[in-house]
């Protein structure tokens, strides 16, 4: 089992420490998600049960929820996602301030799942770039705690600056976010 709050790669001494800022930046970013929950269906139940006493999200650091996607920094879509909700979740995501990540929980978020119809979106990396996929129909709590650990393996790792690189923007780019 991998220790998320031990220290990063640096010297050590009597009474100090040194590091890189990029590790201590990315340990402080992985330790300290808020998370925006975008549940519209049967996987929001489950995240629900993630966040209750049982499974205690807040163990990782995501005990504050926030459901104003200025202060938040992890969008969370759980559940069916309709085409006329594309454009809403894109504005969600646009309000986001800078680094943002995101996570699919569940078929419907990350396939459409058994939805193959007009209406239903067949995945919402069609509108908005996905940072990690977690799979299930509903996924159970321990999934979803895996996909946080996932996230926080990838933010605790992201370079300073991943977003300023040309990469990054001509992925936003692809998506029509400026």
């Amino acid at each position: 089992m991998v220790n998320y709050t031990e220290a990063p790669d640096g010297v050590s001494g009597h009474g100090y420490f040194a590091t890189t800022l990029q590790k201590a930046v990315g340990l402080a970013r992985k330790n300290s998600i808020w998370p925006l929950p975008f549940a519209t269906s049967c996987c929001g139940i489950e995240f629900m049960a993630t966040m209750g006493a049982h499974y205690d999200l807040a163990r990782f650091g995501s005990e504050r929820l926030s459901f104003s996607p200025r202060q938040s920094d992890l969008l969370m879509v759980m559940g069916t996602v309709a085409k006329k909700m594309g454009p809403v979740l894109k504005e969600v995501y646009m309000q986001m301030a800078e680094p943002r990540w995101v996570i699919a929980v569940g078929a419907c978020a990350s396939s459409g799942g058994i939805f193959d119809t007009y209406s239903v979106m067949q995945g919402i990396d069609r509108v908005i770039p996905v940072d990690v996929y977690v799979p299930g129909c509903p996924p159970r709590p321990e999934q979803i705690i895996d996909g946080i650990m996932k996230i926080q393996d990838l933010i605790g790792s992201e370079s300073l600056r991943r977003r300023q690189s040309e990469e990054y923007k001509r992925l936003l780019n692809s998506y029509g976010i400026d």
